[in-house]
């Protein structure tokens, strides 16, 4: 639970680095809870009333239920995890020796169709990648290795 909690400890540090513990466990712990807030609003049946209630022809008809009760939970989760998340992703890539700016990168090549998809990937593959051991230009090693208080 400590790893889950981590991220709102250092809210909007961007500085630093983050072990790979630290960024799973707490993009398990957003899956958790928007997961539950989700089978919560899809089990109350506000959410299909509001959807049976508009036309089927209206394509946007679908997000009314994003916006009643629980969807507006849902969005202040969000809001909420927002700045964290950036700032937990940003310390995993200065883990892995790479500037913060490739998250923006990966943000804006994710809008184009077949390349968004393979960068996608690409990224995922990133985050689960262990990061470079000893020191590197962001900072210690969060594991410790590499230095000698390791070996005493």
């Amino acid at each position: 639970m400590e790893w889950m909690l981590m991220p709102f400890r250092r809210y909007a540090d961007f500085s630093g680095r983050s072990r790979r513990m630290e960024y799973w466990m707490f993009v398990l712990l957003n899956v958790i809870v928007m997961g539950v807030l989700f089978t919560i609003m899809m089990s109350t049946g506000a959410a299909m009333s509001g959807l049976a209630a508009n036309e089927f022809a209206n394509p946007f008809a679908v997000f009314s239920m994003f916006f009643g009760g629980v969807g507006i939970v849902m969005l202040i989760w969000w809001l909420f995890v927002l700045i964290p998340g950036i700032a937990v992703t940003v310390r995993r890539l200065h883990d892995r020796d790479m500037s913060g700016w490739w998250y923006l990168g990966v943000i804006v090549l994710s809008f184009i169709p077949l390349v968004g998809f393979l960068v996608s990937i690409a990224f995922l593959v990133i985050m689960f990648l262990d990061g470079t051991p000893g020191p590197n230009r962001f900072g210690e090693d969060p594991k410790g290795r590499g230095t000698a208080e390791v070996f005493s």
